[in-house]
């Protein structure tokens, strides 16, 4: 009997193989995104304590479509606007076990717009 395994599975498998080589520090934290099919969302979060810096959601934003690039986009922006605030310029991305395409690509490139490094 074969056994199926559904793509949200496959996606938590990736991300544990991200997380082992990535980690978030107080110097340097972990940008960690979540893609669903009507909304993103993004983290800073320091691992060392286990507590989230800043955070930021096209449903937060409240943004007519939070499902496409354009929100990603204004997401990415947002979290770099509160970053920049907290004093946090420096930053490692986690793309979360998704291929770094479309919506995840457009949350990078915005924050590094807004003036992330990574």
């Amino acid at each position: 009997m074969i056994k199926t395994i559904d793509r949200n599975e496959v996606r938590v498998r990736k991300h544990h193989r991200v997380r082992a080589k990535i980690s978030g520090t107080p110097d340097c934290p972990r940008l960690c995104v979540f893609r669903s099919n009507k909304n993103i969302e993004c983290q800073v979060i320091d691992d060392t304590k286990g507590v989230t810096l800043v955070a930021s959601s096209s449903e937060a934003m409240k943004l007519a479509h939070g499902g496409n690039v354009d929100a990603a986009k204004q997401v990415g922006l947002d979290i770099a606007k509160k970053c920049l605030e907290k004093n946090i310029e420096k930053v490692v991305f986690d793309r979360g076990g998704y291929v770094y395409h479309g919506r995840v690509k457009a949350l990078a490139e915005g924050a590094r717009e807004g003036g992330l490094k990574f």
